[in-house]
C-alpha cells in the first residue's frame, strides 16, 4: 500500500520584514507563483530574499520582480537564473484590480511572504501599500513601543 504524503505545515519560507515599516499596506492578496524545480528545492531550504522585491502588470499578467531566488546547489547545470521574472498566478479579476490600484498613483504591490500551503504549493502573499513618509514611520514606531509600554505596565499590575 502507498504511503501517504506529509502534508505542509504553511510554513513561511522567505518574509520581507521591511514591508510593512515602509509601507502602508491598506489590502492582502495571495498569489501563485510559476517556479522551476530549482527555486522550489531552494525555496524549501528557506533561501531567497525579496525585501527589494515588487509586483508589475505587462500585457494583461502579473510578474513578480526583482526576488532573489539563490542557485539550488545540487541542481548542477540545470539551475535557473536567481533574479528572473516570475508569473504570478491569479484570477484575472483580481489581476484587473490589482492593474488599477498600481496606476492609480502612490500605490505599490510588494510581496510580504513567499510560502507553501498544506498542499505543497508556492504561494505568494502580495500586500497593496502607499510609501510612508520618514513621520509616518516615526509615528508608526511610537505607537507601537507605547503598546509594547501599556502590556508591562498592565502586567506588572496584576
Amino acid at each position: 500500500m502507498a504511503q501517504k504524503k506529509k502534508k505542509s505545515d504553511g510554513r513561511i519560507s522567505v518574509q520581507n520584514r521591511k514591508a510593512r515599516h515602509n509601507y502602508e499596506i491598506l489590502e492582502t492578496f495571495e498569489a501563485g507563483i510559476q517556479l522551476v524545480g530549482s527555486e522550489v528545492k531552494s525555496l524549501r531550504a528557506g533561501h531567497g530574499n525579496i525585501t527589494e522585491a515588487y509586483a508589475r502588470e505587462q500585457d494583461g499578467e502579473l510578474f513578480l520582480l526583482n526576488a532573489h531566488i539563490p542557485e539550488y546547489a545540487q541542481a548542477g547545470p540545470f539551475n535557473h537564473e536567481p533574479k528572473r521574472m516570475r508569473k504570478l498566478l491569479m484570477h484575472r479579476r483580481e489581476i484587473n484590480r490589482l492593474g488599477e490600484e498600481i496606476s492609480r498613483g502612490g500605490m505599490s504591490v510588494v510581496p510580504l511572504s513567499i510560502y507553501f500551503n498544506d498542499r505543497g504549493k508556492a504561494k505568494v502573499q502580495l500586500g497593496v501599500g502607499r510609501g510612508k513618509k520618514l513621520y509616518d514611520k516615526r509615528a508608526s514606531d511610537k505607537d507601537r513601543d507605547w503598546k509594547r509600554e501599556q502590556g508591562r505596565i498592565m502586567r506588572d499590575k496584576s
